[in-house]
């Protein structure tokens, strides 16, 4: 009989537990929530990855000046605070918006219900943030669609 390497016979466990995991995952992702309509479409405008409408720009502003990226990652991929790219595929935009206002304070993100650029564009976080899980937005760093772009 063959044996296989310890190491070699963990990173095969988690591979097939990665693959288990996502197929669950999109899987919970493709249905509907019970009770609720098929999909609406998403909260902000983009084009050729990066361009985007100004309420979404006016997002990515926020986060930048909240310094969000500095327990988010530059690219919200995580760091010493969760990954916005996976953490926003389920989280509801009411959910989103608890976290933001009280913060997180046993996990170390704190309550940004005083930060007036924040709380002023809610909608625009949500849908920058929306659409780079979504994979929409490709680029951490957008700029902002021009009026007769958003007419097209």
């Amino acid at each position: 009989m063959t044996r296989i390497h310890p190491s070699l016979r963990t990173l095969v466990v988690l591979v097939v537990a990665g693959s288990l995991i996502a197929a669950s995952h999109t899987r919970a992702q493709d249905k509907p929530a019970e009770g609720k309509a098929a999909a609406l479409p998403p909260p902000y405008k983009v084009v050729d990855g990066f361009y985007v409408d100004p309420v979404t720009m006016n997002g990515f502003r926020a986060w930048r000046a909240a310094a969000c990226d500095r327990c988010h990652g530059a690219y919200q991929q995580g760091l010493v605070g969760p990954s916005l790219l996976v953490g926003m595929k389920t989280l509801s935009k009411e959910d989103f918006i608890k976290t933001v206002t009280e913060g997180r304070l046993d996990k170390g993100m704190p309550s940004f219900k005083t930060s007036k650029m924040i709380t002023d564009n809610f909608d625009g976080l949500y849908a920058y943030l929306k659409g780079r899980s979504n994979g929409d937005i490709t680029q951490y760093r957008v700029r902002e669609l021009k009026e007769r772009e958003l007419k097209e």
